[in-house]
């Protein structure tokens, strides 16, 4: 056991170097957005959300064609990864990056790694069910999908959107400040009381 954990830890540390080697160029660009998803000041949370409704604001008033919507953000990807590691030394300077920045790079690449690991696992797990429950997996996967389709119908699209953006941009500053596991806490408590309070009508 000791031996499959050691094997899976050097793995992950190779996929971690593997990493931080592919996104050194946005190393300095990465810290400042790691700074404001995590609220390092008070005001970022405020001009997180600002600058996301501004966005959804300019695509709900040009109102682009999914095509056109679609050639822009590839277009403003391709000029970012040709820009960013050129322009980010220039802007934060890059003799300025302590060993403390390093620590944190690190542990942000290592933390994006177990996420994607994460994933492929949900992935996989979603296939054995399909294997070894395939009643289960239908009836999981088609109820899921009615409930979103309804949700999309009920909602805007755009403004699902932005939803989920938002609450994906503000989830790393609400976990940091301990918001989401403060009321995650409450829920759990709330959800034992009414447990307990049917087992004793039950009794």
């Amino acid at each position: 056991m000791a031996e499959g954990d050691n094997k899976s830890a050097n793995v992950l540390a190779q996929e971690t170097a593997q990493l931080e080697e592919q996104l050194q160029g946005w190393g300095e660009v990465i810290l400042a957005g790691d700074q404001v998803l995590r609220w390092k000041k008070p005001w970022f949370p405020g001009a997180l959300m600002a600058a996301t409704t501004l966005v959804f604001m300019m695509i709900y008033y040009l109102d682009p064609s999914v095509l056109t919507g679609l050639s822009c953000t590839v277009m403003l990807l391709c000029l970012s990864d040709y820009l960013v590691p050129t322009l980010a030394p220039r802007i934060f300077g890059s003799n300025k990056w302590s060993s403390e920045q390093q620590q944190r790079f690190h542990e942000i690449c290592g933390n994006l790694v177990k996420t994607q690991r994460r994933i492929i696992g949900w992935w996989k797990r979603l296939f054995s069910l399909k294997e070894e429950k395939p009643k289960m997996y239908f009836a999981s996967v088609i109820s899921s999908l009615v409930a979103v389709a309804w949700m999309g119908q009920q909602v805007h699209n755009l403004f699902l959107t932005y939803l989920i953006v938002s609450f994906l941009l503000l989830l790393p500053g609400l976990n940091q400040h301990g918001v989401i596991s403060k009321y995650a806490g409450m829920a759990k408590r709330e959800i034992n009381k009414l447990l307990k309070q049917k087992e004793k009508k039950n009794e």
